[in-house]
């Protein structure tokens, strides 16, 4: 049905409310990128209003860092958008934090904890090779 994947990859050592709260910050960095995703208003049989969500469903994945370490590459040299968390971010309270830590670290230093795509099916599988489905 799409020709594209998003695929979210997990660092496999987290928390369970660390992979949500990465998996949330993630998923919304693509929304921003790619916001023809967003479906419709939800509506219920009593005319309650809820917001739209994604129209197309996403995979998460669970790696080791080396391996998130090679997907990070993978991005960077097909030059793939992608929302990235770094570990550091953890210790942070708010956005203007988040991009203070994270201009810190390049990303062969990077402790990458979480990295998601959308990109066209056959290039997000080969970026992801090597991630496993999340637990």
């Amino acid at each position: 049905m799409f020709d594209t994947k998003v695929a979210i990859v997990l660092r496999n050592d987290l928390e369970s409310w660390q992979s949500l709260n990465v998996t949330a910050f993630l998923m919304s960095g693509i929304i921003a990128k790619f916001p023809e995703i967003i479906g419709e208003d939800y509506v219920d049989r009593n005319g309650n209003k809820y917001n739209p969500m994604s129209i197309q469903p996403a995979i998460v994945l669970a790696a080791d860092q080396a391996t998130l370490g090679k997907i990070h590459n993978r991005i960077i040299d097909r030059g793939v958008p992608a929302s990235l968390y770094i570990e550091e971010m953890f210790s942070t309270g708010h956005d203007a934090a988040n991009r203070e830590v994270f201009a810190q670290f390049a990303p062969d230093d990077a402790k990458v904890v979480g990295i998601a795509l959308r990109a066209e099916k056959r290039v997000a599988d080969k970026i992801i090779k090597g991630a496993k489905m999340h637990p």
